[in-house]
């Protein structure tokens, strides 16, 4: 059989949600990472722990698109799409190009199936002609697994478990990747079960072999690895890159961490994380509710730690009254959002960006805070890092805005040397008989006093502070004053952050795409395209929300049209509008799914035919 050298290929993985579609997925990611490739990830799986096996609700999915090129997206549409049953054929046949492969599994579209799925007995995908066009691979998997291990002492139903490992081998195959590292974390999962670890190896190479001697394979393929900068790589989450972002700040800080959390879906892996690190002074607590988690990180602030709490839309519902207290004490504390689709309970397992309004307002009274977001996956560890930053060194709560796209979307990341990172420089306080705890400096910072120093006991509380001394005040010209104080300081901020640079396109062009968080790959992608073809367009993506980079004004003014793509119903478009009086224009989608890049691609196509 020939082998075809391709620059991109995207894949899907779909099946029930305990068919492992996800372990398959992370474990081709890390093999494809290893093999040099660049690539992007996009897991899609059901809310519930395990959902009505065989239904269209329960489908789990699991999207790579990988390259010899540079990848900023999962890809649009897929050119492999590998379905263990019909029901994850029929919720997902729409993301495959035509003329792409379907790789099936001929067990899951047995009566049963079908009637789980929606079908009746004359609507079988396989006899009707709904796939003709399309380069079909069908395989018996479950029975070649069973065959596989007629010799294994395990039951039917843990055979059953390891038929992911046959798909996943075949897939090996077709993309010319070694088995090793898979065989080494099955290694290292199963150590202490020797029978499971057997089978799934068996399996595993049975499903390559499979590939390598049968006639169902559409064919073998090779994809070079991708000319990237020099350095060192892995591959990483966005969740795990957040946790690391803020150990880093702790450790460039001197500071001791503190995360306090209150597990929620999509924020639970940087819990997870940081609870392995202790040797780097991470101290995790699982709080009783999200309320207990943030005031317990209040306390480690006020004691003298870098406080982190990380949750999701509701979870900072419920924290709003002690973001209030930590704005009002002048507290070093980081809050991270890892937007999930909304409102109430919403869409756990989707993807938003609908939060931002929430960080930016979502508190009584006056209480501006610095509100970051990350862009990718790897960009969460220096969001993360940024943000620890700003709280430190300005003494105020700071928000950090991620999302379900990019916390378990995976990229390689090219990761720093401690050395290379930026020192953190808290404003202690020092023994002081003549001690003002609200003294400030001239970017309106106030010092830092760790409880137990002679000389810097002061009042704490939310009650308003009298100016400079912090006895607690009811005179309305000293609220005003305070008010004004805290808000400018905030503003002042952005006075130590980088101007707002271009990602792409020249400073005056007919239309700029000014984006943030996880819209970034597909904006990317699109005006890519659209550069190569000579189009007048250019792109921006803001890291900074609270304040706006100094010169975000003027360089707006430089665009005939300003167009905002959010996964929300438009809200950092009002930002902008309010700020600026600029008429931008949105693109909104609020589907649970990021932006594909020929979404906005042609949006920006009907604004340049003036359409």
């Amino acid at each position: 059989m020939t082998q075809e050298t391709v620059e991109k290929v995207v894949i899907f993985f779909a099946g029930d949600s305990g068919d492992g579609i996800q372990l398959t997925g992370t474990q081709f990611t890390n093999t494809t990472a290893l093999h040099g490739n660049d690539l992007s990830t996009f897991p899609d799986f059901p809310a519930e722990i395990r959902a009505p096996q065989g239904t269209l609700a329960g489908v789990s999915g699991f999207q790579i698109s990988f390259g010899s090129t540079e990848i900023y997206t999962p890809g649009d549409e897929c050119d492999v799409l590998v379905v263990m049953n019909v029901a994850a054929l029929k919720a997902n046949i729409k993301r495959l190009k035509k003329g792409g492969a379907i790789i099936l599994n001929l067990d899951g579209f047995d009566k049963r199936n079908m009637k789980l799925a929606g079908f009746s007995e004359e609507q079988n995908p396989l006899f009707d002609n709904s796939l003709e066009g399309y380069q079909v691979s069908e395989m018996n998997v479950t029975k070649l697994t069973r065959e596989c291990l007629v010799d294994s002492v395990l039951g039917t139903k843990e055979k059953d478990r390891c038929k992911n490992m046959f798909v996943l081998g075949f897939i090996y195959w077709m993309y010319n990747r070694t088995l090793d590292h898979t065989i080494q974390f099955l290694s290292d999962k199963f150590k202490n079960k020797p029978d499971v670890f057997d089978a799934n190896i068996k399996v595993l190479k049975a499903g390559y072999n499979f590939a390598n001697t049968c006639e169902v394979s559409s064919g073998r393929f090779e994809v070079k690895p991708a000319k990237m900068a020099r350095g060192t790589y892995r591959n990483i989450m966005g969740n795990q890159a957040a946790a690391m972002g803020f150990i880093a700040g702790a450790q460039q800080s001197g500071l001791d961490l503190f995360y306090g959390s209150y597990p929620i879906t999509p924020a639970s892996d940087i819990l997870h994380e940081l609870a392995k690190h202790k040797n780097f002074k991470v101290r995790s607590f699982q709080a009783e509710d999200e309320i207990a988690a943030i005031s317990a990180a209040i306390g480690a602030s006020f004691g003298g730690a870098l406080g982190v709490t990380a949750t999701s839309g509701p979870g900072v519902a419920l924290k709003g009254e002690a973001i209030g207290l930590a704005f009002m004490l002048e507290l070093p504390l980081v809050i991270v959002n890892v937007q999930r689709g909304g409102p109430s309970t919403g869409l756990p397992t989707k993807t938003e960006q609908a939060d931002l309004l929430q960080a930016v307002y979502g508190r009584n009274g006056e209480a501006p805070v610095p509100v970051i977001s990350a862009s990718t996956p790897s960009d969460c560890f220096s969001a993360a890092l940024e943000a620890c930053r700003i709280a430190i060194e300005h003494m105020t709560p700071v928000f950090f805005l991620s999302d379900g796209y990019i916390a378990n979307g995976a990229e390689p990341w090219c990761f720093p040397q401690s050395k290379d990172l930026p020192s953190i420089k808290p404003k202690m306080a020092t023994a002081n008989t003549d001690y003002l705890p609200y003294k400030r400096d001239e970017k309106l910072v106030r010092n830092w006093a760790v409880p137990g120093m002679q000389g810097l006991e002061h009042r704490v509380g939310g009650l308003e502070k009298e100016n400079e001394t912090g006895n607690v005040s009811y005179d309305s010209d000293n609220h005003q004053m305070m008010v004004k104080t805290r808000a400018e300081k905030v503003e002042r901020i952005a006075d130590f952050i980088p101007d707002q640079q271009l990602d792409s396109g020249a400073q005056q062009a007919k239309i700029l795409v000014l984006g943030w968080g996880s819209t970034y790959g597909a904006i990317k992608s699109a005006i890519k395209e659209l550069l190569a073809e000579g189009k007048s367009v250019a792109h921006a993506h803001l890291r900074y929300i609270v304040p706006f980079p100094n010169n975000l004004g003027k360089l707006l003014e430089g665009y005939d049209h300003i167009v905002i793509p959010e996964i929300n119903n438009g809200q950092l478009i009002k930002l902008i509008r309010d700020k600026y009086l600029v008429d931008a224009k949105g693109l909104n989608k609020i589907k649970g799914t990021p932006f594909q890049s020929r979404e906005i691609k042609n949006h920006l196509l009907d604004l340049l035919n003036g359409d």
